[in-house]
């Protein structure tokens, strides 16, 4: 039996309105100082007053850094260690979607480590533990919260490096789906199919293992019998809750299992074209299924079982078909565009199809999958997805 290594944060607090609590939380895992990792909407909403006021009410000093963007970027991460070393801060307070919990991550690595992000890209080790960080999602979906990994686009080479190890976990979580519930339908439909990729992949990944099956087997149950609904109800409180648990239970399978090709190929496509994360999964999702589905017929088999779309009385052949339709019909009600629709210039795609697949490859998620694919065949799919 393949053993496996879980890791989780030290505490995670799930609950509407737990984010009230990040002055204890902070507390607990060794921090006084705090430098608050955001983007610019979430000050200029008021939105972020949600974390800060709790802080200032207990008397916990603290500094906002505000200056993360979608897909965040070296550049990003090298101005929030400036701004960190300079502070003389001791832990760190992200709040926000993937990407402020992302650069958090890198932020803390950097810090402790030194030199450039590059070096620290799948598969290089990262030696030193970082500043201890509180990871506050507003989105149900991308489970970096509790997962090992961080992702950060190489401003000089325009890659997304997958960065992973103990260093990249954050120390505690606070899940409070309450944060959710003025997300609008984009992306709500987009981070709500990324955490269904996370716990498909999750399940069907070379390293799965029971732990991380059972949360993974979890997740694509609730989301699957949620998604819909959340999209179209977006004050639907037990939706948004069911979503964000299930999210986050998403997170911590593909974190100890790890995610596969999908991913793999998901990262390029928003490095180069800048196509949200979860959009661009969702747009390769129902092919890579199909190009995958022979050499782990029962994986798949089980995941359309446990979301609901196929019975026990049908063969894992049938359960799978029914797999990808259904996969098919979700994109086409969520309104997920391929490639063309969204607006991608189609020559550049074309020709940056070959350094896309070997981005993907180097990655290393493509190796966790059941179906290794050749640079040809990731070329193959790109172009398969394109309209």
């Amino acid at each position: 039996m393949t053993i496996a290594t879980i890791l989780t944060p030290r505490m995670i607090v799930i609950g509407g309105g737990a984010v009230a609590q990040v002055a204890d939380v902070l507390k607990q895992v060794g921090g006084t100082r705090a430098l608050v990792v955001t983007d610019k909407f979430m000050v200029s909403s008021g939105k972020l007053a949600a974390a800060t006021d709790p802080l200032a009410k207990a008397g916990v000093a603290f500094d906002v850094f505000s200056d993360t963007i979608e897909d965040p970027t070296t550049d990003v991460v090298e101005a929030g260690v400036a701004r960190l070393q300079a502070g003389g801060y001791d832990s760190l307070v992200a709040f926000g979607g993937g990407s402020p919990i992302d650069t958090a991550k890198a932020m803390s690595v950097l810090a402790a480590n030194g030199g450039r992000m590059r070096q620290y890209k799948v598969p290089n080790p990262i030696p030193k533990q970082g500043l201890p960080l509180v990871a506050i999602p507003t989105t149900a979906g991308t489970g970096s919260e509790v997962t090992r990994f961080t992702i950060i686009t190489d401003t000089e080479t325009d890659e997304k490096m997958l960065i992973a190890g103990v260093p990249c976990m954050a120390a505690a979580a606070i899940v409070d789906y309450e944060l959710t519930l003025t997300k609008p339908y984009r992306l709500t439909a987009d981070t709500a199919i990324d955490s269904l990729t996370h716990a498909i992949e999750a399940y069907v990944s070379k390293r799965a293992s029971p732990h991380a099956d059972a949360l993974a087997r979890t997740a694509m149950a609730t989301i699957y019998r949620n998604i819909r609904a959340v999209c179209a109800e977006p004050q639907n409180r037990a939706a948004r809750e069911a979503m964000m648990l299930a999210a986050t239970q998403a997170g911590m399978a593909f974190s100890n299992s790890s995610v596969a090709l999908v991913h793999g190929m998901s990262r390029p496509i928003g490095a180069f074209f800048h196509v949200p994360h979860g959009l661009s999964n969702a747009m390769l999702l129902p092919a890579i299924t199909a190009f995958s589905a022979g050499a782990a017929l029962g994986r798949y088999a089980d995941c359309a079982r446990v979301m609901g779309i196929a019975g026990d009385d049908v063969s894992d052949q049938t359960a799978v078909a029914m797999l990808l339709d259904a996969l098919r019909s979700l994109n086409a009600d969520l309104k997920v565009p391929t490639p063309k629709a969204y607006g991608i210039d189609e020559a550049r795609y074309m020709s940056l199809m070959p350094t896309m697949a070997e981005q993907a490859l180097a990655s290393g998620s493509p190796n966790n999958h059941p179906r290794v694919p050749t640079r040809d065949e990731i070329v193959a799919l790109y172009r398969q997805v394109w309209a």
